[in-house]
C-alpha cells in the first residue's frame, strides 16, 4: 500500500548532507512534495484552451447537430470556469471549476425545457475557497428519510486557501429553482493511518473537516437504500463509500485501496502513479458493480452488493507497448502512457468503454555518456523538452537542494542539476538549481514509500527543464552504476555516496512525439483490451502544439444503442459506434472558433427526445443530438 495520497518524502533525519557512508537505518519524515498521486491534480497543471494563442482543428459537424447552447459569460469571458455536466428532467447541472481565480464554486443550475433556448436559473454556491469538478450527479431518492431528487457533487480546496472544505455536498433539487442543501461537506473525517499520515502523532484523530474528494457516484437498491462513492484526494485508501439512505446524516461505511491489486510491475507504465479517479456503478446481474478508472493501475471491478465489504472482482493491464502508437508508427516500441481516467459500461453491460487522459503529447528519450539508456517523466509547469528543447550536458549533484545557501552554482562543467527527491517540495528544489543557473534539472526518487524506481509526475513551476527519474538510474548518472551491496525499498536503503558538488555523468535528453491521450474499448467480462479509438490530429505531431490539448477527456455510453459519445478538449465532441470488432468514429461536432470540452451526458429529455449535453469549460452548455446510423 502506498502512502499519503498529498504526496510524500522521506529523509534521513539528522543526515542531510550524504557521504560516502554505508546504509543504516533511519526515522521517516513526510511531507507533500508535489508528486501527481490524486485525482485532484490531474486537472490543475495541465495548459487550458486559447484560441487567440493556440488555434484549433478544423470545426464542422457530422451527423451531429447542435440543438442548443448557453454562453454563461458572453462578454464577461472565464476559461476554464465550467468542469463537468449532468442532467434530470428538464435541467441540467455544470460544476464550476476553480480557475480563472477562485473564491468558490459550486454548480450552475440551467432550464433547458426548451432544449433550443437554455437559460441559467441560479448558481449553487459551494463553501468559500472550495470548487466542484468531476462527477456531479442528480438521482430520485425514495427512502423513508427522503422522497424527490438529490444533486451531489465533490468539494476540494482552492489553491492557496485555507478556507474551503472537502468530501461531498447534498442538495435537494425536487424544486432546482430553489434548492437546499442537505448536507456539506461530509465525507472521511479521520486521518491517515499511521503508515499514511503527515503528523503520525495524529493518526486517527477527528479532523475539522472531510478528505479532499475529486469525483462522486451515487446508486440505489432495492432494499430502499442509497449510497455514494467519493474518490478521496487524501489517502491510499481512496474508495470511500457513504450510505446517504438519510441524506441530511451521511454515514461512513467503508474505505477501499486497490493499489496493490491494479499496479502492474515497475516500468510496464509509462508512470506508476496508482490512484483512484473516476468510478460508476451499474446493477449486473443482480449485484452492484463498480467500475473504478485507477489512473497507472488501469481499470478494475468491484462487487459493491454489500458496501461495508468492496469485493475486488478483475482489473486490466496496460499492454507491453502502446498499441495506439504501434498503430500509427508501425514497430514503435513505447511503453503505455496508462492515465486511467474515466469509464463506462455499454448498454447491456457487455463492454465498456474507456478514456485515458494525456495531456503531454511528448515523452522524453535519455542516455548517460556510457550509452546507458533512462526513463524520464517530465514536470508540469516547466518548459517542456519538446523538438525544439534538449536538455544536455556535465551533470553536478545538488543534494536535496533545499536550501540555496549550500546548491553550487553551474558551469561549463555541470550545467545539470541532479538533486535527490525529499525534504522539501519539487518547485523548491528546481527554482534554486535555476537561480544558481542550471540549465535543467533531474530529480531522483528517494527511498521508502512511493520510491526506489517508482516513476511519478512531478507538479513543478519553474522556468527551466525537469525531469523525475528512478531511484537506481541516479545513481547509475552520479556514480556510473549501483554498488554491489545497494538497497532499497519500504523502509529505507543505500544513502548516496556522492559528495554534494561533485559531477556525474553528461546526460542527453531529447524528446520523442507519444501523441495524446485516446480511448479503449473492453470486454467487461475477461477485461481485455478489444479495440482503441482516437482522434487522427491527436496521433500527428504536427498538431502536438498550437491547436489546444487534443487529449480526450469522458464518455458517455447510449442507453439504448451501441453508441458511445465521446468529449475531447481542443479536438471537440466525438461519436463512435461499437460492436464485438471494435469501434468506429460516426459523428463529431467542433463549433466555429473551437471547442473546449469537459464532461458529456446522455440526457432522456421529458420531451421524449434524446439529447447528449457536452459541457465548454470556456462557455457552458451544448445540447447536441446524434442524428446518424451507427
Amino acid at each position: 500500500m502506498r502512502a499519503s495520497k498529498t504526496g510524500i518524502a522521506l529523509v534521513a533525519v539528522g543526515a542531510l548532507l550524504f557521504s560516502a557512508t554505508p546504509a543504516f537505518a533511519h526515522d521517516i519524515d513526510y511531507i507533500d512534495d508535489g508528486v501527481l498521486d490524486s485525482g485532484k491534480e490531474t486537472h490543475n497543471h495541465h495548459y487550458q484552451h486559447n484560441e487567440e494563442e493556440q488555434g484549433h482543428i478544423p470545426s464542422g459537424s457530422e451527423n451531429v447537430i447542435e440543438i442548443g447552447r448557453l454562453d454563461l459569460f458572453e462578454g464577461e469571458e472565464q476559461p476554464g470556469r465550467i468542469a463537468d455536466v449532468s442532467a434530470y428532467g428538464n435541467y441540467a447541472y455544470l460544476t464550476a471549476f476553480w480557475e480563472p481565480e477562485c473564491d468558490r464554486g459550486g454548480v450552475y443550475v440551467v432550464d433547458i425545457k426548451d432544449p433550443a433556448n437554455p437559460e441559467l436559473v441560479t448558481l449553487i454556491p459551494s463553501h468559500r475557497g472550495t470548487f466542484s469538478g468531476e462527477g456531479s450527479q442528480v438521482m430520485e431518492l425514495d427512502t423513508p428519510y427522503f422522497k424527490g431528487q438529490v444533486l451531489a457533487y465533490q468539494n476540494e480546496i482552492c489553491p492557496g486557501e485555507t478556507k474551503g472544505i472537502g468530501g461531498v455536498t447534498l442538495v435537494d433539487v425536487t424544486n432546482p429553482e430553489k434548492p437546499k442543501k442537505l448536507v456539506e461537506g461530509a465525507g472521511d473525517f479521520t486521518i491517515a493511518t499511521k503508515a499514511q499520515s503527515a503528523d503520525p502523532s495524529n493518526s486517527g484523530k477527528a479532523q475539522t473537516k472531510a478528505n479532499e474528494t475529486h469525483s462522486v457516484r451515487m446508486w440505489t437498491t432495492d432494499d430502499g437504500k442509497a449510497y455514494v462513492v467519493l474518490v478521496d484526494d487524501l489517502e491510499a485508501t481512496d474508495i470511500d463509500i457513504l450510505d446517504i439512505t438519510n441524506p441530511s446524516k451521511p454515514k461512513l461505511v467503508s474505505e477501499t485501496s486497490l493499489v496493490d491489486e491494479t499496479k502492474q510491475p515497475l516500468g510496464e507504465v509509462h508512470g506508476d502513479a496508482v490512484f483512484l479517479h473516476d468510478m460508476v456503478v451499474e446493477e449486473i446481474n443482480g449485484r452492484q458493480i463498480m467500475l473504478v478508472s485507477y489512473w497507472d493501475g488501469g481499470y478494475a471491478k468491484l462487487d459493491v452488493t454489500n458496501p461495508a465489504e468492496p469485493v475486488f472482482l478483475a482489473d486490466t493491464d496496460f499492454a507491453e507497448f502502446d498499441p495506439v502508437r504501434a498503430e500509427v508508427d508501425p514497430g514503435a516500441e513505447l511503453t503505455p502512457e496508462g492515465n486511467g481516467h474515466q469509464a463506462e459500461f455499454t448498454r447491456d453491460n457487455e463492454y465498456f468503454i474507456a478514456t485515458d487522459e494525456d495531456f503531454d503529447p511528448y515523452r522524453v528519450t535519455a542516455a548517460m555518456e556510457d550509452g546507458t539508456e533512462f526513463t524520464a517523466v517530465q514536470g508540469s509547469d516547466v518548459p517542456a523538452i519538446d523538438p525544439d528543447t534538449s536538455l544536455a550536458g556535465g551533470t553536478r549533484f545538488l543534494g536535496l537542494a533545499c536550501d540555496p545557501a549550500t546548491v553550487p552554482a553551474a558551469d561549463a562543467t555541470g550545467s545539470v542539476a541532479v538533486i535527490e527527491r525529499g525534504v522539501c517540495d519539487f518547485t523548491v528544489k528546481v527554482q534554486n538549481a535555476e537561480a544558481a543557473g542550471y540549465a535543467g534539472v533531474v530529480v531522483f526518487n528517494r527511498t521508502g514509500f512511493e520510491g526506489c524506481d517508482a516513476l511519478l509526475s512531478m507538479l513543478v513551476d519553474a522556468g527551466i527543464p525537469a525531469v523525475f527519474v528512478s531511484r537506481t538510474d541516479g545513481f547509475r548518472i552520479l556514480e556510473g552504476g549501483v554498488p554491489a551491496d545497494y538497497t532499497c525499498d519500504d523502509e529505507g536503503g543505500t544513502l548516496v555516496p556522492t559528495a554534494v558538488g561533485a559531477n556525474g555523468q553528461d546526460v542527453n535528453i531529447e524528446a520523442v512525439f507519444d501523441g495524446w491521450g485516446y480511448v479503449h474499448m473492453y470486454d467487461a467480462d475477461t477485461m481485455q483490451d478489444i479495440d482503441q479509438y482516437y482522434v487522427p490530429e491527436s496521433q500527428n505531431a504536427d498538431f502536438a502544439d498550437g491547436f489546444g490539448d487534443l487529449s480526450v477527456h469522458e464518455v458517455a455510453t447510449d442507453p439504448d444503442e451501441n453508441l458511445a459519445y465521446i468529449s475531447y478538449y481542443s479536438a471537440g465532441f466525438r461519436v463512435v459506434a461499437y460492436d464485438s470488432n471494435g469501434m468506429t468514429e460516426v459523428g463529431k461536432f467542433i463549433d466555429e472558433g473551437g471547442n473546449n470540452f469537459w464532461g458529456v451526458e446522455v440526457h432522456q429529455h421529458p420531451d421524449g427526445q434524446k439529447y447528449v449535453l457536452a459541457s465548454d469549460r470556456d462557455s457552458g452548455l451544448y445540447i447536441l443530438q446524434y442524428d446518424g446510423t451507427p
